[in-house]
């Protein structure tokens, strides 16, 4: 007789006195002895084998106590090579206590059992799944639909989790509301700079100073995200000062009078005077005022070299513009030389276009 007969052989011989003979307690005993023999050599088992301890697990499960399946899905989950059909089964109970060692650990699970899981079960069950060492964007997305708070800022701050596009605008919506969601959500390193900017941009006070903690090196992007807020604010009607409206009005005269150029421009810039500069460059750009400062103020810089391209503007002023808004923000611009060369490779003709773009833009967007 193989080695391979025996423990079968002893399997079924015993698993057949505990169901017809034994007590609660006996059949208890067999599942621990069951599983020792499992683990014992796990490595070693054939895919025949393993399917025979399949069998057993399963029909021992329909006969034991609620502690007694714990006990074996807190043994069976870390197992790479677990018995597929008892793994799903100890996934799938209702009992969390009993579903949450295999839902947060077994490899066995593929994602197709983790979304049924999720969409079906309890929040308790989403909340266990949020924690695996892996997460696939098709996981996250079905968690960030159906979870709640918990599970959403579990999996925003679970490093092992990946995320669509729809997965990221699902937490950014989240996180308009839910501090925490926020904070577990801009503290991940890997999360793209383009929502990262718009998670600053809609962020508390305090969410920002956290974040700004945990990515001193997007200090930059923080700080010209809260810019860009505050001058889109400002840029409301009901909002505009009248130190705001007053230098509109002197930015209007000087070009009516066709003294407004750019030395003038150059000379509010270094100044430090937004509305002015602001105002100038909409003139010379003919755009409206509202769009000049849109483009001006955005978390990139490639609205400032458009408009400062369009109107003809020297790199020095250019520069200017640039660290007056870096000022603003109360960081220092970088990477300048790179920025000199960008600006100098564009031409005219392609910052007219894409001005265009921008002015059409604006004039479909609803007015609220």
């Amino acid at each position: 007789m193989s080695t391979a007969s025996a423990p079968k052989i002893n399997l079924l011989d015993e698993l057949q006195t505990a169901l017809a003979h034994g007590t609660v307690a006996r059949r208890v005993e067999t599942l621990r002895r069951v599983t020792d023999l499992f683990l014992h050599a796990v490595d070693d088992y054939s895919d025949e084998q393993i399917d025979l301890f399949d069998d057993v697990f399963r029909c021992l499960m329909r006969h034991i106590e609620t502690s007694a399946k714990v006990m074996l899905s807190n043994r069976l989950a870390p197992v790479p090579k677990a018995p597929p059909q008892t793994v799903r089964t100890l996934a799938f109970d209702d009992l969390i206590e009993i579903a949450a060692p295999m839902l947060s650990q077994s490899e066995r699970l593929t994602d197709d059992m983790l979304i049924a899981n999720a969409r079906s079960k309890s929040p308790a069950h989403l909340l266990a799944i949020s924690g695996r060492r892996q997460l696939s964007g098709a996981v996250t997305d079905v968690l960030i639909a159906h979870g709640d708070g918990e599970v959403l800022q579990r999996t925003a701050s679970n490093p092992g989790a990946t995320f669509s596009e729809d997965g990221y605008r699902g937490l950014l919506a989240h996180a308009e509301s839910d501090e925490g969601v926020a904070i577990c959500l801009g503290s991940r390193p890997s999360i793209p700079r383009h929502h990262f900017l718009k998670l600053i941009a809609k962020a508390s006070v305090s969410v920002r100073t956290r974040l700004a903690k945990a990515h001193p090196e997007r200090t930059a992007d923080i700080a010209a995200a809260v810019t860009a807020v505050t001058q889109q604010a400002a840029a409301a009607p009901e909002a505009i000062s009248a130190a705001t409206e007053m230098a509109h009005g002197l930015v209007q005269l000087l070009y009516d009078d066709g003294r407004l150029d750019e030395q003038e421009i150059s000379k509010f810039a270094t100044a430090g005077k937004f509305d002015e500069t602001n105002a100038a460059i909409a003139c010379l750009a003919k755009v409206p005022v509202s769009l000049a400062e849109t483009m001006m103020v955005e978390s990139h810089i490639e609205g400032i070299l458009i408009l400062a391209k369009v109107c003809d503007l020297s790199w020095p002023t250019v520069q200017q513009i640039i660290e007056m808004r870096a000022g603003m923000a109360g960081t220092q611009p970088s990477d300048l030389e790179e920025t000199r060369l960008t600006y100098e490779r564009l031409r005219v003709s392609t910052a007219q276009q894409v001005l265009r773009f921008h002015k059409m833009q604006e004039a479909t967007t609803p007015k609220t």
